[in-house]
């Protein structure tokens, strides 16, 4: 009896390998409605393990054309196990061909929502550059759900490339969905805490127009920044993240902006820094602003 949840220990690899290749004799054999039986049933497990053993361990048969009939119609069963036992086995059987990867994602993100989850993740480490392009198609879309899983996985470039990030988010700033804030607060903490020399120019002209949405957004993922700051000030105050941070508030400050100015007055509060000088603020221009 396979377990209901939890990784696959050697015991019940052992056990599936025994299953799969009695299923591979049904195939042999031509048996192909016992062999779909067989895996409907086996597919109704909880366990996300068994399911993406079995999908992925399909793709060992010779003959796929057999297989692929019955998976296809798995992908469209109405247990959800069953999907996802699907769509484990059109992953597997793509292997390298990522845009009918991506494709397959795009399909079935309603559908089979954690396991998509999951290949965006390996997507963006695959594909990067093929992810960034659908994923501007995402966040674009009337789908509320497809816009807050384009920024899933996005992690994987906020270093290399926060420059798309920003641009990416700025997308989404408005969004009316819950999800997509939440998800636009998180990637853009990710991003500023290593590029704030990137992210803090974006975020001060999003702040410009006054957006209530976005202005929401922005405080959240700033009060978060802010707060690492006062604690890493503790530690290092000389950390390249602690200065452009601070740097960055007390121009806020002082913006001629009334929207910018506000939230830097606001965050200078966590800081415990009041409005600079007129000496200070002849200081920083001289030294150049972020």
């Amino acid at each position: 009896m396979l377990k209901k949840i939890g990784r696959l220990d050697t015991e019940a690899i052992s056990e599936l390998d025994h299953i799969m290749h009695e299923i591979f004799e049904l195939f042999d054999d031509r048996k192909l409605k016992e062999v779909e039986e067989k895996l409907i049933t086996l597919s109704k497990t909880p366990n996300y393990f068994v399911r993406e053993y079995i999908g992925k361990h399909l793709v060992g048969y010779h003959d796929l054309s057999l297989v692929d009939p019955i998976a296809q119609r798995m992908m469209d069963h109405k247990i959800y196990g069953v999907r996802a036992t699907g769509l484990f086995y059109f992953y597997e059987k793509y292997g390298t061909q990522t845009d009918k990867i991506v494709e397959l994602i795009t399909r079935y993100f309603e559908s089979v929502p954690w396991e998509v989850e999951g290949l965006i993740n390996e997507m963006w480490k695959r594909d990067p550059e093929l992810m960034k392009r659908t994923m501007i198609q995402w966040v674009k879309s009337d789908n509320e759900r497809q816009r807050a899983l384009a920024f899933h996985g996005m992690e994987a470039v906020s270093e290399n490339d926060p420059g798309y990030i920003m641009d990416f988010i700025s997308y989404a700033i408005d969004d009316d969905s819950v999800d997509v804030q939440k998800k636009i607060t998180h990637i853009l903490t990710q991003v500023a805490r290593v590029n704030p020399i990137i992210a803090f120019p974006y975020i001060r002209e999003w702040l410009i127009e006054g957006e209530d949405k976005r202005i929401k957004t922005i405080w959240v993922s700033m009060k978060k920044l802010t707060n690492i700051v006062v604690q890493k000030n503790r530690r290092d105050r000389y950390n390249e993240f602690v200065i452009l941070t601070t740097q960055t508030i007390e121009d806020w400050m002082n913006d001629e902006n009334d929207y910018v100015r506000h939230m830097g007055e606001r965050l200078g509060k966590i800081l415990d820094i009041g409005p600079l000088s007129e000496s200070s603020k002849r200081a920083h221009s001289h030294n150049g602003n972020i």
